[in-house]
């Protein structure tokens, strides 16, 4: 009896299905299907039976699964400042696979309960205060979000001095979890035990809540939110195991049809001489979520992200075949390319998407004169180094000309105050795995970082100017 290991991603569109051979370290088959959204474990069966293993190939509690259906993790973020817990919650968040709807700063109002109540989310982060410093914020957001008209699971990451009493302001109904602060101290960033408190309450409710149970007699569990996996998987490339070493720091760009996902491993200290840091740290394992860059059914946003005037420009058509164009693509966002011609056009959507989704992850630097003279400050992480950015999402994997998309993460006729890679290797996840591996490594990390590895390596892309 073989050991495999079959892991599953359920997307809102496709359920793809990846059978890795533990013993030999490679992928032994894969498949897909349509995504079935009254009961996702139909289509889940019908990717199961197209990868045609063997007769008693898979040992009992094999399958692991991922899921970005039924809208994703969507979550709210509450912290005290704006610069400082409102957006260390939400990087906690990010870093879990959410969608962070809003994030919300100060003491909560009623206009603000009636908005939360409006976005629905399926957690709220709650932190608020270092350990020690500012109570009665949190305190008060408590007690505001406890009169919400529907019970949500609270996630409580402020400050540890009242933990217990902000968790236990709530009804009982809400299902309050509590995690060490997300910044214990100005300046410190401590997000991953909230992540991990975002994974149990993803595994514990969130399934339940979306009907995602209905697959449970097909898998052995769905353990966290795909863009939670992929930026698993990016960090097991990154920094290897205690066996094998990793690439390094690495960009992963992911362009979808209602987003552009952009995760970035590596620490983006300063990399020039005279460069200060402004701001909080930046988490090693980052990611940013643009919902106005997608190239289907956010694509009237970007285009005016872009202007009509650039993408004509990009493909030499006129503004008004470019707008015609947008106009069909958001009223049908299946639609795929026809000919040459509208090849391009999402060649030139997906190079637009990555260039903006890259400038808004990376960090800038600006000029401060002070009176011992210029200081240059940088705010957020120094990507300049970085020596691999991978590609994935369907726009980039079924093209014939990936590269010409994922060129625009590269410092090249941008800003140079953008702190982008200035020369990338470039690779493709041809074969869907990135997901794949973030769930196997939990288990196999070495045979998760050894396929990753071989896969991409064989999807590497020859930059046009080496």
């Amino acid at each position: 009896m073989k050991d495999v290991k079959v892991l599953v991603d359920i997307g809102s569109t496709f359920t793809k299905v990846t059978a890795v051979d533990i013993e030999k370290r490679e992928i032994q088959s894969q498949s897909s299907a349509p995504t079935t959204p009254t009961d996702v474990s139909v289509g889940l069966q019908n990717a199961l039976e197209g990868l045609k293993l063997t007769s008693g190939a898979l040992k009992p509690a094999q399958v692991l699964a991922c899921s970005s259906a039924a809208g994703g993790l969507r979550m709210v973020a509450i912290g005290l400042v704006e610069d400082l817990t409102a957006k260390a919650a939400k990087q906690a968040a990010l870093g879990a696979g959410a969608r962070v709807l809003k994030t919300f700063s100060f003491q909560l109002t009623e206009e603000d309960r009636a908005e939360i109540t409006h976005l629905n989310p399926d957690i709220i982060l709650l932190a608020g205060g270092t350990d020690g410093g500012n109570a009665e914020n949190i305190l008060h957001n408590a007690k505001v979000l406890a009169s919400l008209p529907k019970p949500v699971p609270v996630v409580v990451a402020g400050n540890r001095s009242v933990a217990q009493e902000v968790a236990q302001s709530f009804p009982e109904s809400f299902s309050t979890y509590i995690a060490a602060n997300v910044m214990p101290q100005i300046g410190k960033l401590q997000v991953e035990p909230a992540r991990e408190a975002i994974r149990q309450v993803f595994m514990e409710k969130i399934i339940y809540a979306k009907g995602l149970t209905k697959a449970s007699r097909l898998i052995d569990g769905i353990f966290m939110p795909t863009p939670a996996a992929v930026l698993r998987a990016g960090q097991l490339l990154s920094e290897g195991t205690t066996i094998t070493k990793g690439w390094g720091d690495c960009l992963i760009v992911d362009v979808g049809g209602a987003t552009t996902d952009v995760h970035s491993l590596g620490d983006g200290m300063p990399t020039k001489a005279g460069v200060v840091m402004r701001g909080l740290p930046e988490p090693f394992a980052k990611r940013t979520v643009e919902g106005d860059l997608g190239v289907r059914v956010s694509v009237v946003s970007l285009m005016e992200a872009v202007s009509s005037r650039v993408l004509a420009q990009d493909t030499g058509w006129s503004e008004e075949r470019v707008e015609s164009r947008i106009r069909a693509l958001n009223d049908q966002p299946e639609t795929l390319p026809q000919n040459p011609e509208e090849v391009l056009f999402d060649q030139v959507l997906g190079h637009q998407a990555v260039k903006l989704g890259v400038g808004r992850h990376v960090g800038r630097l600006s000029e401060l004169y002070t009176p011992s003279g210029l200081v240059w400050i940088q705010d957020g992480k120094d990507l300049s180094k970085l020596k691999r950015v991978i590609g994935t999402g369907g726009v980039l994997i079924n093209s014939g000309d990936p590269l010409v998309m994922l060129e625009g993460a590269r410092q090249e006729g941008t800003s140079v105050l953008e702190l982008r890679p200035e020369s990338p290797n470039y690779f493709l996840d041809g074969e869907y795995i990135l997901a794949a591996m973030g769930l196997l490594a939990q288990e196999h990390p070495e045979v998760a970082l050894t396929v990753l590895k071989n896969s991409l390596s064989e999807h590497e892309l020859t930059r046009r100017d080496k």
